[in-house]
């Protein structure tokens, strides 16, 4: 259900849609829609959105902003994203509040994981 003046949707380039289909689906659990072979939707994800055909990528040090994710177990969600291909950018660190890790999804994206709970 659409909220006025909220953030409604995010949309993500991606190099390879099947990629990264499998790549949210097994870490994640998103799903998925395809409009087209060039356009797939999420949902599933606490938000819905797209990744669009594009040899471009999202990152920080390009100006972009930062999704971070959330998780109860750090370690097990960085494991997880080891193992379904992902690449760890930025290893665990502490900050005031909790702890994070970033990483980069098959397409270069990068995202963030943060947890408030103790290894």
């Amino acid at each position: 259900m659409s909220t006025h003046e909220k953030i409604d949707y995010l949309e993500f380039p991606a190099k390879d849609i099947e990629a990264t289909k499998e790549f949210f689906k097994t870490v994640f659990a998103w799903s998925f829609m395809d409009y087209g072979s060039d356009y797939t939707a999420f949902s599933n994800a606490g938000i819905e959105g797209g990744f669009y055909k594009s040899e471009l990528h999202a990152a920080t040090e390009n100006g972009s902003a930062l999704i971070v994710f959330y998780s109860n177990e750090l370690e097990k969600t960085e494991a997880k994203i080891r193992k379904a291909g992902g690449k760890i950018t930025r290893s665990i660190f502490s900050f005031p509040g909790g702890r994070r890790f970033h990483f980069s999804d098959p397409n270069g994206n990068e995202f963030a994981v943060w947890s408030d709970k103790n290894a």
